[in-house]
C-alpha cells in the first residue's frame, strides 16, 4: 500500500513539474518581455535565413529554450504531402503570418557612451530595432562593460549579448615595455582572453608591424578577434593593406583604404594638420579620398584586401553627417527618440568627441560625397571579389541615432551596389563568422533563438525595419504605415517591441526637460511672438 501511495506521489509530482515546466529558467521582464520558454512556436512564418539566401516558406518555427529545434516547412506542396497534420504548438504560440522572420543582427562596432544617458536607452533602441548582438567601446570602463556583458549572458538585464573591446594589455599586470615587445604577445593574449577578453582593439599599434603581426597572430591562436581603426597618424607605417597581410580581423571604418593607393607613401596633410583637432582631422580623412588613385584602389587594393583575408566594417552611418550636416541635425525622430545628451554630444563643440561641424563649409562636404562614392565602390569591389564585409554602425556619435541608426546603415550598404540580401548577410552571419560565434547569424536548427519577426519584407523594403515603419499602400490604394519589428527574441526571450519604443519615449521626454536649443537649432526655432 506504501509503494502505491509512493509510485501515486511520484506520478503525481511528475506532471506536476510537467506542466509548470514551461516557467522553470523563464524571466519576465514586466510587460516589455517574456522567456524563454520551454517551446515557443513561431507559427507560418517566411524566413530570411541570414546566409544570403531569398526568403522561403512559410515555416511553423520551433524553439525549445534558446534554441531553435525545429523548422517545419507549410508550403502547399509539403503541405499536400503530409496530408492533414495537427499544427505544432507550445507554451506560447506566435502568429507570424504574412510576417518575415531572419536572424538578429549583430554590430560589431558602437559606444554605450556615458551619463546622464541611461544604458536601457541604447539597450531598448538596439533591440527594438533587431540588434541583438553588440561589440561596444568600453565607454564607462572595462569593468563596468565585462559586468553588463555578464548580466545580459545570464539574461538579468534585456540587453543584447555584449562583447565589450579590450585595449591591447589591458587587464594585465605588465609595463609598457614588456606589452610591446612582440616576443611577448602570446603570453599577453592567453593571459586577457583567460579574463574574458574576445574582441582587441590594435588601433594604437600602428606604429609598429612587427608588433602588430605578432599581436593579431597571438590573439587569433588564442581565441579572439582584433579590430583596428587606423588612425591617419600611422598610415605612413601601416596603412589597410599592411594590416591585412599582418593578420588583422576587421578594419574599422574609412581610414587607410585611400592612404594604400596613394602615388607616395603619406597623402598630403595641410600645412597646419593636427591629428588632435578633429575638425581638421575629418576634414582630411575626407579630402584623402581626392588624392586616390583610383584604378590602383578598385583593382590592386581590392583584390590585395580580399587575398589577405580580412573582413571590411564600413559603418558608414556614422560620418553621413560630413556630406550632409542639414539633413543629419534634422533627422525626423531627434525630437522624440534621441536623448537630450547626444544633441549636446553631437555639438558643434570642440569639447567633444565627434562634434567638429564648425567651420564645416561647402568643399567639405564635397570631399565627403566624393569620398562616399569611392568607398562605397571599394566595398562593392571587395564584395564582389569574394571578400567579408560586415556590420557596425559606430552610433552613438555624430548625429547616429542608434537602433535608427543600424538600419540606415543597411541602406548605406546597398548605396554601394551590394544587393539587399548580401547586405542583410553582412549584417547576420558575415558578422557572426567575423565575431567567431558559430551558433549566431543563421535561422537554422541547432542555431541559437537570436531573430526578429517584420511585419514586411525587408528584402522589398529595408525601411520596414525601422520602429516606425514605411509609408505604402494597401489592396485598396490607401496609404497606410507598415512595418515595424514586432518582435525582437533574443536567447530564447520574446521582447515587445512597442513597449521597449514607449520606454525609450520616456526617457527622452524626461531628458529634454529645460534643454535650451543647440547652436544647430536656434535660427530654426519658432519665435513665441
Amino acid at each position: 500500500m506504501k509503494k502505491a501511495i509512493s509510485r501515486n506521489f511520484l506520478l503525481l509530482l511528475s506532471v506536476v513539474l510537467f506542466c509548470f515546466s514551461p516557467l522553470l529558467g523563464q524571466k519576465k521582464y514586466g510587460d516589455l518581455a517574456e522567456g524563454p520558454y520551454n517551446r515557443l512556436v513561431i507559427r507560418e512564418a517566411m524566413v530570411l535565413p541570414g546566409h544570403g539566401g531569398p526568403p522561403v516558406g512559410p515555416y511553423d518555427i520551433i524553439i525549445e529554450g534558446n534554441k531553435i529545434t525545429d523548422m517545419i516547412p507549410f508550403d502547399p506542396v509539403t503541405a499536400e504531402r503530409r496530408g492533414a497534420i495537427e499544427r505544432a504548438t507550445g507554451d506560447r504560440v506566435i502568429d507570424a503570418k504574412g510576417k518575415y522572420v531572419m536572424p538578429g543582427m549583430i554590430d560589431l562596432h558602437m559606444h554605450l557612451r556615458t551619463e546622464p544617458m541611461p544604458l536601457e536607452y541604447i539597450y531598448y533602441l538596439k533591440l527594438a530595432h533587431g540588434v541583438t548582438t553588440l561589440v561596444p567601446a568600453a565607454d564607462r570602463g572595462l569593468e563596468n562593460g565585462m559586468e553588463e556583458a555578464m548580466k545580459s549572458s545570464k539574461n538579468e538585464i534585456l540587453a543584447p549579448r555584449l562583447f565589450p573591446i579590450w585595449g591591447w594589455g589591458q587587464g594585465t599586470d605588465h609595463d609598457r615595455e614588456f606589452i610591446e615587445n612582440p616576443k611577448n604577445a602570446p603570453q599577453i593574449a592567453k593571459e586577457m582572453v583567460a579574463k574574458g577578453a574576445h574582441v582587441v582593439n590594435v588601433g594604437p599599434l600602428g606604429w609598429s608591424q612587427e608588433l602588430l603581426g605578432a599581436v593579431c597572430k597571438s590573439v587569433t591562436a588564442a581565441g579572439g578577434i582584433t579590430t583596428y581603426h587606423i588612425p591617419p597618424n600611422t598610415t605612413s607605417v601601416t596603412h589597410a593593406v599592411d594590416a591585412a597581410r599582418l593578420g588583422v580581423t576587421m578594419i574599422e571604418h574609412h581610414y587607410a583604404y585611400a592612404e594604400s593607393s596613394l602615388d607616395r607613401s603619406v597623402q598630403d596633410f595641410s600645412r597646419n594638420y593636427n591629428y588632435n583637432d578633429e575638425n581638421e582631422r575629418f576634414r582630411q580623412a575626407g579630402h584623402v579620398w581626392l588624392e586616390a588613385n583610383k584604378e590602383r584602389l578598385l583593382t590592386e587594393v581590392a583584390d590585395s584586401l580580399v587575398a589577405y583575408g580580412v573582413t571590411m566594417l564600413p559603418t558608414r552611418v556614422v560620418y553621413e553627417a560630413n556630406r550632409d550636416i542639414l539633413r543629419a541635425q534634422s533627422l525626423p525622430w531627434h525630437d522624440k527618440y534621441t536623448h537630450q545628451s547626444l544633441i549636446k554630444w553631437n555639438g558643434p563643440d570642440p569639447n567633444y568627441h565627434g562634434a567638429y561641424h564648425f567651420d564645416w563649409t561647402h568643399d567639405d562636404e564635397y570631399y565627403w560625397y566624393y569620398a562616399f562614392d569611392l568607398w562605397g565602390d571599394l566595398i562593392y569591389e571587395f564584395n564582389k571579389r569574394g571578400g567579408r564585409v560586415a556590420y557596425g554602425t559606430d552610433d552613438a556619435y555624430i548625429f547616429a541615432t542608434p537602433g535608427f541608426s543600424n538600419i540606415r546603415e543597411l541602406q548605406l550598404m546597398r548605396e554601394t551596389g551590394m544587393h539587399t540580401l548580401e547586405v542583410l548577410k553582412a549584417a547576420t552571419l558575415n558578422s557572426a563568422q567575423t565575431l567567431r560565434q558559430e551558433k549566431l547569424g543563421l535561422i537554422h536548427p541547432g542555431y541559437t533563438a537570436d531573430l526578429m519577426i517584420i511585419d514586411g519584407s525587408p528584402l522589398y523594403n529595408t525601411r520596414f525595419m525601422y520602429s516606425f515603419g514605411a509609408l505604402t499602400l494597401d489592396k485598396d490604394g490607401n496609404m497606410v504605415r507598415k512595418g515595424g519589428i514586432v518582435h525582437t527574441i533574443k536567447d530564447g526571450i520574446v521582447i515587445e517591441n512597442e513597449r521597449l519604443m514607449e520606454e525609450v519615449e520616456k526617457m527622452v521626454r524626461e531628458s529634454k526637460k529645460g534643454a535650451k536649443p543647440s547652436a544647430m537649432e536656434e535660427p530654426f526655432v519658432m519665435s513665441k511672438n
